[in-house]
């Protein structure tokens, strides 16, 4: 059961959302950042949208990823991600081991987040977001 596992801070690792300028336009990207100096195994993440657009509740259809192993130090892309959600809370449920350790977090990126005077930038990927440790 879920409350016999010993859930472990998690430290030294990061998500970001970060807008990305190509020939078809801005693209905006969901990323994970490994900053430990030792490999994370079976990393899943779980994301989802919800809150209120003009008055009426909405919600997002849930996504599953999951990166088998993501290096010491090392990041990886994990979904594209629509501006049109940004008005709504966007959530991470990120999931990992470190040997046979179990560690667990929720990311949060609530509404307001995404204002431009938020950004910035993330020398980890040469580009401009929000970074959430």
């Amino acid at each position: 059961m879920k409350k016999d596992i010993d859930f472990q801070p998690v430290a030294g690792v990061k998500l970001a959302i970060a807008k990305e300028e190509t020939k078809n336009g801005t693209e905006w990207g969901v990323y994970i950042f490994n900053l430990n100096l030792i490999e994370l195994t079976t990393v899943m993440i779980t994301s989802r949208g919800y809150g209120e657009i003009d008055g009426e509740k909405r919600q997002t259809s849930t996504l599953r990823h999951m990166i088998k192993e993501l290096g010491p130090q090392a990041m990886a892309k994990i979904e594209p991600i629509d501006p049109a959600v940004f008005s709504l809370t966007n959530e991470f449920w990120v999931s990992y081991y470190i040997l046979d350790q179990i560690f667990d977090k929720k990311f949060i990126f609530t509404p307001g987040s995404f204002d431009p005077a938020h950004l910035r930038m993330i020398p980890e990927l040469g580009l401009e977001g929000i970074l959430h440790g």
